[in-house]
């Protein structure tokens, strides 16, 4: 029997070893929510997913907690001072100081001086406990309701799962009242600045928990834009976001608009027009087979499209139809901003492009 055990002491020291690296791996390992995003000169040459204005100031989020801005148009770039490495999706200014900024791990940011240094002001970690709590003291005040028990036990879920439900979008119409938005219906929302977050996962017309992927405001109307078809607009008389009739029932990535008129699109180069509030809507023939990832207004009115290809569509008729734009290098696009009347840029997978508007 001995022959058999000629190898044990070989197999005992792999094992101690191999235990060792890990055991180091894992003294070594720190979460991305308590990691700094790392200093890069290519920060602005890398993925980036959003971008946004804070007055003059540009500014665009990306993977790895990047976080960059420029102060000339789009020219020159510094990168912001991060405190987590979470890969970062959406955000937004609604002044030139204070903005926000969401993405995986259900992190959100908070910037007060314009996006040079942010802050974070919930996690993925918390969120659960967040929901939980909200639900099962409505629960406790309303024991015959068994929708706040339900509510309560999808929170449980969330605080056993961790921290991997990334926000996809965020909007605030003021520097105190905003919302965040994410995978299956995660959405919340606060009235103080972020300095407190409510669950409103009861206030959506969403039974199914589908992946709410954008939120925007077109004037005074509050828009989300989810996968199957789904869109929803804010009800502020049900105080509720209520399901709107889609003429499409795949993924829709965000909307576009300006008073009386609203844009929808998503994949496969679906793109969907409004004139009533989103009461109605017809399909608008891009030409393409790719999804858009992002849109704009321009300043003089005019509606801009970009694929995930890269290419840049342009309507010069109120959206009812759009036009290749030539001479346009491909590149995926994730987000993109008009910069007056000469200028766009566009962030994607190569980092900042800017082009000039014809």
């Amino acid at each position: 029997m001995a022959s058999l055990n000629k190898y044990a002491p070989l197999a005992l020291a792999i094992t101690l070893a191999l235990g060792g690296t890990f055991g180091a791996a894992q003294a070594a390992y720190v979460d991305v929510l308590d990691l700094p995003a790392k200093a890069s000169a290519l920060a602005s040459h890398t993925a980036l997913r959003d971008v946004a204005r804070a007055g003059d100031r540009l500014v665009a989020v990306g993977p790895r907690g990047h976080i960059v801005y420029s102060d000339n148009q789009g020219q020159d770039w510094r990168q912001a001072s991060v405190p987590v490495s979470a890969d970062l999706n959406a955000l937004v200014f609604p002044t030139p100081e204070q903005g926000w900024a969401v993405g995986n791990d259900g992190v959100i940011l908070h910037s007060g001086d314009g996006g040079a240094t942010w802050a974070v002001q919930l996690d993925g970690r918390r969120i659960g406990a967040l929901v939980t709590a909200h639900y099962q003291a409505l629960a406790t005040a309303h024991p015959d309701d068994e929708r706040w028990a339900q509510f309560a036990a999808e929170g449980q879920r969330l605080e056993q799962e961790g921290a991997d439900k990334p926000f996809l979008g965020v909007w605030f119409t003021d520097a105190r009242h905003g919302y965040a938005v994410g995978v299956f219906n995660l959405i919340l929302r606060t009235d103080d600045g972020g300095n407190s977050w409510v669950p409103m996962q009861d206030s959506t017309d969403n039974p199914q928990g589908l992946h709410l992927n954008a939120i925007r405001a077109v004037g005074d109307e509050l828009y989300v834009a989810g996968e199957q078809g789904l869109l929803l607009k804010w009800d502020a008389q049900q105080q509720r976001f209520v399901a709107l009739p889609s003429p499409y029932q795949g993924t829709w990535f965000g909307v576009v608009g300006k008073p009386g008129e609203v844009l929808a699109y998503g994949l496969r180069g679906h793109v969907a027009r409004s004139l009533d509030g989103g009461q109605s809507w017809t399909k608008v023939d891009t030409g393409l087979a790719l999804s858009i990832t992002s849109a704009s207004l321009d300043s003089s009115g005019d509606f801009w499209l970009y694929s995930q290809a890269g290419h840049v569509l342009r309507s010069r008729d109120g959206g009812q139809s759009f036009a290749l734009q030539p001479q346009v290098p491909l590149a995926p696009v994730a987000g993109a901003l008009q910069t007056g009347a000469n200028g766009i840029v566009l962030v994607g997978e190569r980092g900042v492009r800017v082009l000039a508007a014809h």
